[in-house]
């Protein structure tokens, strides 16, 4: 992309208006006031009744400000974000840019997860719910396979902990190879979930370029680094959950680029990590209404047949292998409510859930989402491709994570703890800051990097 190119996004996204940098910062404060009720009667309800079993709602955490080993090195990267970051993505090269944006986001990640010491990083994943406590049930892996859904539901004998039996088995077979290549124990596994979650900012900036955005992917460079979900990535499995369906979408977008090299290759490799991102966790189904916006951006079908054969392999693979991802689906949901999903209330948390998505998207995604939402009918109707606006690949990608994320709301299938479980999909909010005025992206960023720290800072998180 030529600097006219770049100048010629700048004046068509940034859209320097009072009136639009008024309704922005009034998007933001009323994303602000909806996270302030959440916890106002979350809190209400919690005291009334216990009811929502959180302890801090509407996130899964507690009450604890504090500091800790990260701190120093959170607050000197986000400060050096901010003040380089924008400039840095306008003029580097965009192979070493989309390096340093997944090496920032990698430190970022790494050190907000150290805000809690070693707790914060290794002990998640130790949990006796979590998917390490089953790795040793794994010595024959095909006969755990073959039996995976006689275990998932309470009472059945030796019932898979919470963790597992909640997601198809790919979740855990992934710490499975892990100890199996020497690698086990919770500091291997967080560092895994670090390292593929952070990457997920790389394959944002790549998806955004093959769909003609390398504009809208260089602002949104900075706001990715620093993305405040980034307090889940690290360290929990929905962190390398994201990073898998980010790379499969990325590859999508580049199989269906008019300039692709080896279309059909990467199209079927697309298709292998979103069927394989379908069996870490039931919930990623979703993932297809992204997959659908990144087809939609390009104006092609092309990827289609090769990406299905892929996801369909996995699929197969699984199926030969004794799991039926249906049945799995089937008895998860029932074992969802023999939990404390059959105690949370339904009418607080379908609202509540989305002040969590205001955590982990940041304000500047969320007053970039007005602006991406509001070009969104132009992108859709305009020209053979509607990325011919850089913005409007953004304006595609963002209304499709609000749609798999009203899917998943509504469903009932997730209340509370959604700052993590939506993860993949709120990944893609964040590039709609890019739409922000240019000459605000400082103070944005700030606002992005002060929602982590203050969460990380101020409460102890369950992951």
């Amino acid at each position: 992309m030529t600097p006219r190119d770049l100048r010629s996004h700048d004046h068509e996204a940034v859209g320097d208006v009072r009136s639009g940098r008024r309704l922005d910062a009034l998007t933001a404060l009323g994303a602000a006031a909806l996270v302030v009720l959440a916890a106002l009667v979350g809190r209400a309800i919690e005291r009334a009744d216990g009811a929502l079993y959180v302890d801090w709602p509407p996130l899964y955490a507690s009450w604890a400000p504090h500091t800790g080993p990260g701190t120093v090195a959170a607050v000197v990267l986000a400060a050096a974000v901010v003040a380089a970051g924008p400039a840095l993505a306008r003029t580097l090269a965009w192979r070493p840019l989309v390096a340093l944006t997944w090496a920032a986001s990698t430190v970022w990640t790494f050190a907000l997860a150290l805000v809690d010491g070693w707790r914060g990083f290794a002990e998640p994943l130790e949990s006796p719910y979590e998917y390490l406590a089953s790795v040793d049930r794994f010595a024959d892996a095909g006969a755990a396979l073959r039996g995976f859904t006689g275990h998932i539901l309470v009472g059945q004998p030796d019932n898979w902990p919470t963790h597992v039996a909640g997601h198809p088995p790919g979740a855990v077979l992934t710490f499975v190879a892990l100890d199996r290549l020497g690698l086990g124990g919770g500091a291997w596994a967080g560092a895994w979930c670090v390292v593929a979650g952070a990457s997920a900012a790389a394959a944002v900036l790549v998806a955004l370029r093959a769909l003609g955005a390398e504009g809208a992917a260089r602002t949104a460079a900075p706001f990715l680094a620093l993305f405040p979900g980034a307090v889940w990535v690290g360290a929990s499995a929905d962190g390398y959950f994201a990073g898998v369906a980010a790379w499969g979408l990325a590859l999508l977008a580049v199989a269906a680029s008019p300039n692709a090299r080896a279309p059909r290759a990467t199209a079927l490799a697309a298709g292998l990590l979103l069927g394989w991102t379908v069996y870490l966790s039931y919930g990623l189904a979703l993932i297809a209404i992204p997959a659908v916006a990144v087809l939609v951006c390009a104006r092609t079908a092309r990827p289609l047949p090769y990406a299905l054969a892929g996801a369909l392999a996995v699929a197969a693979a699984f199926t030969a292998a004794g799991f039926w991802w249906w049945e799995g689906y089937r008895l998860v949901v029932e074992r969802y409510y023999q939990g404390v999903a059959a105690i949370r209330p339904y009418g607080y948390w379908v609202w509540a859930n989305l002040a969590t998505v205001v955590l982990s998207a940041g304000a500047a995604s969320v007053a970039g989402l007005r602006r991406s939402l509001a070009r969104l009918p132009w992108a859709v109707r305009s020209g053979p491709r509607p990325v011919e606006d850089p913005g409007g690949a953004v304006a595609v990608l963002a209304a499709a994570a609000v749609c798999a994320i009203a899917v998943a709301d509504l469903s009932g299938m997730s209340k509370a703890e959604t700052e993590r479980i939506w993860l993949p999909f709120v990944l893609w909010l964040v590039p709609a800051a890019a739409l922000l005025p240019r000459r605000d992206h400082r103070v944005w960023l700030a606002l992005q990097a002060a929602t982590a720290l203050l969460v990380n800072h101020l409460l102890r998180t369950g992951w």
